[in-house]
């Protein structure tokens, strides 16, 4: 049926998504019935199976009651996070730290570059890498649960929570939760609004008549740590909360840490009262007068808003008609009729993943590793990961949702020219650990990564590939050729070999090398050479004259470096495959191939040879969850197909998929988002294939146990 499609991929995307949508008009595929089949039940409490609801820049995770009543139990599981772009905060520095006092000073090259790490030696230099570290970090906003009443006057456990029966619609956003305590029903429908941070719901039962269910709304203090669950509930005399305003039918309350305040609005049905135990635990109940039912909206903002807040029907119905848009206009996959075993598992994580990146990591600044769920790395982005969140955005297409994202880099490329300036770079340096305010965050490994740099290339040109617009190439040029100007720059003229080299000074993609003495990373010199090139492209597309920089580093750049006829992952790792601790964290290698088209460079039957090598003595014990797409891209690219499936099913930890779709890594991770991007990233190629490809869907096995029907997704590179 992708036979004609095949063909085409020199032409237009938009050409060629009409193609294909021609191709498979006489059997489209049913795509409700595809996303509906996949909506996630749980029966019982399970602390890894949390429920999320949102619109990219603000979630809502929920517990088995469908809000967020016991958000303990689930501190160690997917927590029970309410979190935004908007929300930061960041300590009082007592200490009066200044940013240069986290830098360093390397020799490199014949001369001194500094780099913000975090110091290995107590003193002043320690404490303010630590400092501007973990400041500023994103905000857990809340906890909005049910108070519950038992008979006997005590407030319900999770153990009284019975018979236990929850839905979440895919199709509709729609969470449905039922549950009862001591035999009494309670029916609870939980919705976000797909465009403002307003959470609403509907609850059911005759607990509310006997005034005996509650709101509760409780916030929580910021731990400063690593990770944050949200569930700090020590530090009460640090932070201050209570009313702000109440009416008869309406509430807000604010939260005030530091210099940080925001408000959160609740809006209802019938009127409401306010009460409060201990401080930042706020109970409101609803006078039901009679009524078994409570509806009422509840949005979070950085100040009141102007306008009353919709109802829950409303809400609904907003929701209802976003991601039935969603669904539909984005690219779809379909597995039914195989008799592989794995399709229906690879179709679920498919769907979820969608779902999941969609109301996780479609802000207007790259998300973090774990979205708007809980803290890691203090809330902050990681650009190398970007690529991981976003680019599928455009390969199924949904390029707004990607461009989204993109607008930050604009915002944050002050920052990013200072950072190149003050290291004597031309252009702009990509930070790797940033903020909303695209500050450079101190890390050990973070500060030598380059790998982030091209993503912003990669990103814009899928962007072009969708529209062939030339406001397109208006709009990004700027910061392309910014970019490109680093890049250049970066590059470093060998005298001696009469090359330019990446390094020393550096440390890639697979985190193993240390960066006073690694140089030429495999994948980092491919990124290059395709960045480079990519952004001499768009010169000439602008009817502008190629950069004679860019072409001399283009020119004299190091080939990937080889050994015994394998790719190495550096040159200045000869023993990559021998020595233990090369064989572990990410086979960047394959990127180099993956990621990126098969130029001039690359040697494919190298890179075979270096496949079936990394396949069988790769330590995948320890690796990440993007690292399976990216070998199930680079098999595909080789014609590999069963080795693509196998990769995406390798039985390793960190390629754990769990119910409610997320990508488990371990007891720190519980979740890890590049892993569901990366899965998409890789499922576009599998189906839709690249550029130069003429077999149908190159990453699905020809065996007779796969039938696949696909629509909407974008050839890469």
């Amino acid at each position: 049926m992708k036979n004609n499609c095949r063909s085409l991929v020199r032409f237009p995307a938009f050409l060629l998504l009409l193609c294909c949508s021609i191709a498979t008009a006489q059997v489209p595929i049913n795509r409700a019935q595809l996303v509906q089949r996949h909506n996630v039940l749980n029966h019982q409490f399970d602390s890894l199976s949390s429920l999320t609801l949102g619109n990219g820049g603000f979630a809502f995770t929920a517990d088995i009651t469908g809000l967020q009543t016991f958000p303990e139990a689930y501190a160690n599981g997917v927590p029970l996070g309410t979190q935004s772009g908007w929300g930061w905060h960041g300590f009082k520095d007592t200490a009066g730290y200044r940013f240069e006092e986290s830098l360093k000073t390397y020799h490199l090259h014949n001369r001194d570059i500094t780099y913000a790490v975090q110091w290995s030696q107590q003193g002043r230099g320690k404490a303010a890498a630590d400092w501007f570290r973990q400041n500023v970090h994103r905000l857990q906003l809340g906890n909005v649960g049910f108070e519950i009443i038992k008979k006997d006057g005590s407030v319900a456990v999770l153990n009284d929570i019975q018979q236990a029966d929850q839905r979440l619609d895919l199709w509709n956003g729609l969470l449905s939760s039922r549950f009862s305590v001591e035999g009494v029903p309670v029916e609870v429908s939980t919705v976000v609004h797909p465009y403002q941070d307003i959470i609403s719901v509907s609850v059911r039962s005759a607990l509310l008549r006997e005034g005996r269910l509650r709101l509760r709304v409780r916030f929580p203090y910021p731990t400063g740590a690593f990770t944050d669950a949200g569930v700090n509930r020590n530090n009460a005399d640090k932070h201050t909360s209570g009313v702000f305003s109440a009416k008869r039918y309406d509430l807000t309350l604010y939260h005030e840490l530091d210099d940080y305040r925001y408000v959160v609005e609740i809006m209802g049905n019938a009127p409401l009262t306010h009460s409060q135990q201990q401080k930042h635990d706020h109970l409101l109940q609803p006078a039901a007068g009679g009524s078994d039912r409570y509806e009422c909206s509840i949005r979070f903002g950085r100040t009141t808003s102007v306008l009353l807040l919709p109802t829950y029907d409303l809400v609904k119905k907003s929701s209802q008609s976003y991601w039935q848009r969603f669904w539909q206009e984005g690219g779809a996959v379909d597995f039914s009729g195989s008799t592989d075993p794995r399709a229906p598992e690879l179709e679920r994580r498919i769907i979820l993943s969608q779902y999941l990146m969609a109301v996780q990591c479609a802000d207007n600044m790259p998300p973090q590793e774990t979205g708007l769920t809980y803290n890691s790395w203090f809330g902050k982005p990681h650009l190398e990961m970007h690529w991981w969140h976003a680019v599928h955005f455009a390969l199924w297409n949904r390029p707004a949702l990607l461009e989204k994202s993109l607008a930050w880099y604009a915002k944050a490329a002050d920052k990013a020219t200072a950072l190149a300036r003050r290291q004597g770079y031309n252009g702009l340096r990509w930070q790797k650990m940033t903020d909303p305010e695209g500050n450079e965050s101190p890390s050990s490994v973070g500060a030598f990564l380059i790998w982030q740099q091209p993503h912003f290339i990669y990103m814009t040109e899928l962007l072009y590939r969708h529209d062939h617009r030339r406001a397109t190439l208006d709009k990004y040029k700027k910061l392309v050729f910014a970019t490109a100007d680093f890049m250049a720059s970066y590059a470093w003229y060998d005298t001696a070999t009469h090359r330019y080299i990446l390094g020393k000074g550096l440390i890639p993609a697979q985190e193993r090398f240390k960066p006073d003495s690694t140089f030429n990373p495999a994948f980092e010199l491919a990124y290059w050479r395709w960045g480079l090139n990519t952004a001499q492209t768009w010169r000439e597309r602008l009817g502008l004259p190629r950069k004679k920089e860019w072409d001399n580093v283009l020119k004299e750049l190091a080939e990937l470096p080889q050994q015994n006829g394998l790719y190495l992952p550096a040159e200045s790792a000869p023993n990559g495959y021998t020595y233990q601790p090369y064989m572990t964290d990410h086979p960047a290698v394959f990127g180099s191939l993956g990621m990126l088209p098969a130029g001039a460079h690359i040697d494919t039957a190298v890179m075979h040879r270096t496949f079936d090598k990394i396949w069988n003595v790769w330590n995948w014990q320890e690796t990440w969850g993007w690292d399976f797409p990216l070998t199930a891209m680079t098999a595909t690219r080789l014609g590999l197909s069963e080795k693509a499936i196998d990769a995406l099913f390798m039985p390793v930890q960190t390629n754990t998929w769990l119910r409610n779709g997320h990508n488990y890594q371990d007891e720190r991770l519980r979740l890890y988002l590049p892993g569901n991007g990366g899965l998409l990233a890789a499922i576009a190629l599998m189906c839709a294939g690249y550029d130069g490809n003429k077999t149908p869907h190159p990453g699905i096995p020809d065996n007779g146990k796969w039938k696949v029907k696909w629509e909407g997704l974008q050839p890469m590179p």
